[in-house]
């Protein structure tokens, strides 16, 4: 396996956790903040799509893939300490499951984004 697909399946697994954990804030805790809700799940339908793109690049293994990858996942992990946690998480209440969900996902973040700096720029690990 390469470095680029175990990075596709950390991004799979990041991505998918959070869309479970954003349908669980918009119907378990619909109206806890304006962050939860079925309107604001649908405005963030973009970026579960894009990164769905992203990872089937990853897994097809085209060559430009791990900098479609990496990019989106430098962004991600910016918009999460930057916006993200300063503002969300402090409108929504935080609990052990927000804040569990949060450091697991942005953990994923920065494990595959070292793997994909290390494939982008052509760089191996070897055992």
């Amino acid at each position: 396996m390469t470095l680029a697909t175990h990075a596709a399946w950390l991004l799979a697994v990041a991505f998918a956790g959070s869309l479970l954990y954003e349908l669980y804030r918009a119907t378990a805790k619909a109206g806890t903040s304006r962050h939860d809700s079925p309107d604001a799940l649908a405005r963030q339908i973009p970026l579960y799509v894009g990164a769905a793109i992203a990872i089937g690049l990853l897994f097809a293994r085209f060559e430009f893939a791990s900098w479609i990858g990496l990019s989106l996942t430098v962004a991600v992990i910016a918009i999460s300490i930057f916006y993200y946690n300063p503002t969300i998480m402090g409108e929504r209440r935080p609990g052990i499951i927000d804040w569990l969900e949060d450091l697991l996902f942005t953990g994923l973040l920065f494990v595959a984004a070292a793997l994909l700096a290390y494939d982008a720029s052509g760089w191996t690990l070897q055992r």
